[in-house]
């Protein structure tokens, strides 16, 4: 194995690593996220773990159905797209900066 190939490989594994913290650093600020609007909608205990279980599963189909899931079962409860996304934001920044 030369010196490129050893390089190459360890250049993989740390984008490996990285994109691995950064999908639990997402699923973190997901789950924080649901158990914010679970408790908006009244769910409390294991109710709401489901909730923010179901909403990071939602993210790994397709990263919009989070956010989309969230308008729309808020609606309800008087918290629009923009406090969502103020909230969403807020929670990525406190776990990027917890996790640097």
């Amino acid at each position: 194995m030369t010196s490129f190939d050893r390089r190459e490989e360890a250049f993989e594994a740390k984008f490996a690593h990285d994109a691995e913290r950064a999908f639990k650093a997402r699923a973190r600020a997901l789950r924080m996220l649901g158990l914010w609007a679970a408790e908006k909608r009244g769910e409390t205990g294991a109710a709401a773990e489901d909730y923010a279980r179901a909403l990071i599963e939602a993210d790994i189909v397709t990263p919009d159905a989070a956010f989309n899931k969230l308008v729309h079962d808020l609606a309800g409860h008087g918290i629009d797209s923009r406090q969502i996304r103020k909230k969403r934001d807020a929670l990525f920044a406190i776990v990027q900066s917890a996790s640097a």
